[in-house]
This record gives C-alpha cells, structure tokens and sequence, in this order.
C-alpha cells in the first residue's frame, strides 16, 4: 500500500472514480502538502449517503436540503418554494445523488489543491 492509499482510507464510501481524482488532483503536491491536502478534504467532502438523506427530506416538505448542503443555495431556495420542482426535481436528485456529491466534491478538491499549494 502506497502513502496515497494510507491518506484516502478514512472515507465512507468513496467510489473508485472518486480516488482516481484524488490521486491525480494531489499527484504535483509534496508529503506535506498532501497531508494538508487530505485534512481540508476530509474535513468538508461530502458523503454521497448524506445528500441521498438531505434529498429525501423533499418527499417530507423541505425539498432542498441537499441543495444547501453543497452550497447550492439558489437551487436550494428554488427547490424549498416550489417543492422540489412539484417533487419532479427531488425524485431526479434522490436517484443522481451521487452525481451531486462528486461533483461538490470536485469542486472541493480544486480548492484544497489550493490550499495546500499556499500552505508551502
């Protein structure tokens, strides 16, 4: 097992596709920067189960939650006053919530690259 397997083993329910992307997203980075990398990541990547959760509040009147979780609060004040889109919307963000999470998580990573690139 590498050091970049040993940094991405605390993650509930990473996908492969997920640890590709990390692998290659922190692949310039040096041993410090990468445990930076690895701490700002954990620290705020989001759990695919966790928006699957946060969509399924919109069948029980807070359509939305998911769109907040990620930072998406236009959609999230778009969802809550037409809920969920009359629920069409919810019931496509319950089966796609792991498309939601990767890309919040994406995203995420492009900014701890950032972030580590800094903390030199």
């Amino acid at each position: 097992m590498n050091a970049y397997q040993n940094s991405y083993a605390p993650f509930a329910n990473m996908t492969m596709d997920e640890y590709s992307f990390l692998h290659h997203a922190s692949a310039g980075l040096t041993h410090n920067q990468v445990n930076t990398f690895m701490a700002v990541y954990a620290s705020r990547r989001k759990n695919p189960m966790d928006i699957l959760v946060g969509a399924l509040f919109g069948f029980m009147g807070l359509a939305g939650v998911h769109r907040f979780m990620t930072g998406q609060i236009f959609l999230g004040i778009l969802y809550l006053l037409t809920g969920g889109f009359l629920g069409i919307g919810t019931l496509i963000d319950v089966i796609s919530y792991k498309n939601i999470a990767n890309n919040y998580n994406r995203l995420l990573a492009y900014d701890c690259y950032q972030i580590a690139k800094m903390n030199s």
